[in-house]
């Protein structure tokens, strides 16, 4: 059975209840004199990455794929930081975008120093029968083969005391009934942060992940229908979705000297779910 693929990863211009992208504290200067590549940047946790990290010094880079109104939007938040901000539009999932979107973002900035490698799509199946093999390759190229092209092409400008990190997902560790081939990608990326964070440690490039669990953003409405998108969430101890503002700080200690000694390492904001890794 073929079935159509959503509109992915969903437009936050959209979205009647927005998420909350707003941080939360006053900046501190933990990434000053620093540039941050974000992929998915555009909206979600992206955007509150982005807002987050300008807040706190850092120039931002944006990739998207299609989310022009969204990414706009981004910049303008990143710009009112005080930050400069670049948008730069194409599928991760192309290995040529990637190395052209590096090499845009190291020529107008200088230089780039960490690489939030983010974007993501997920597409609800009753039936692992129902997974077609367009859907399965697809959602591989952009979750798994994305974050590798867009490292592979980072890396040559990356130096000593640069970080990398990989959005995984809750869903690498508990599975999800729905979203099997999303899982199987997120998975792939917590074993990707393992194996890049040993093989860059004599580098001095530090290599981390981020787990999220249910956090409202607009990959949600565009995935699930009406009823699941109600009780989102709700299933977690703290009894809610989370929103983007309370995962970005989570990207801003992997990628600041507050974490200096950790590699390798994924972190948790799933509203209290116990994992093990």
């Amino acid at each position: 059975m073929t079935t159509a693929l959503q509109d992915q990863p969903g437009h936050e211009a959209r979205m009647k209840d927005k998420p909350e992208h707003e941080p939360r504290y006053p900046g501190s200067g933990r990434l000053a004199g620093r540039v941050a590549l974000i992929s998915g940047g555009d909206s979600g946790i992206g955007r509150a990455t982005a807002q987050l990290f300008a807040r706190e010094g850092a120039q931002i880079a944006i990739l998207y794929k299609e989310e022009q109104e969204d990414a706009e939007n981004t910049r303008r938040l990143v710009e009112q930081e005080g930050a400069q901000a670049i948008t730069l539009q194409g599928d991760v999932g192309d290995c040529a975008f990637c190395v052209n979107a590096v090499d845009k973002v190291v020529e107008r900035f200088g230089r780039l120093d960490v690489v939030i490698a983010n974007a993501a799509e997920q597409h609800a199946r009753e039936d692992i029968a129902d997974i077609a093999e367009q859907q399965l390759r697809q959602t591989f190229e952009t979750n798994v083969f994305g974050q590798f092209f867009i490292i592979q092409a980072a890396l040559p400008h990356l130096a000593a005391g640069s970080a990398i990190i990989c959005t995984t997902s809750v869903t690498a560790y508990r599975g999800q009934d729905l979203l099997i081939d999303y899982s199987a990608t997120k998975g792939a990326i917590v074993a990707l942060v393992r194996a890049l964070a040993h093989k860059l440690a004599p580098q001095g490039i530090r290599v981390n992940g981020v787990a999220p669990g249910p956090i409202w953003t607009p990959l949600i409405p565009a995935t699930f229908p009406p009823d699941k998108v109600e009780s989102f969430g709700r299933h977690t101890p703290l009894g809610r979705p989370g929103q983007p503002n309370e995962v970005a700080p989570c990207y801003l200690f992997l990628a600041c000297e507050d974490s200096s000694y950790m590699s390798g390492q994924v972190l948790h904001p799933n509203g209290g779910e116990p994992v093990s890794s």
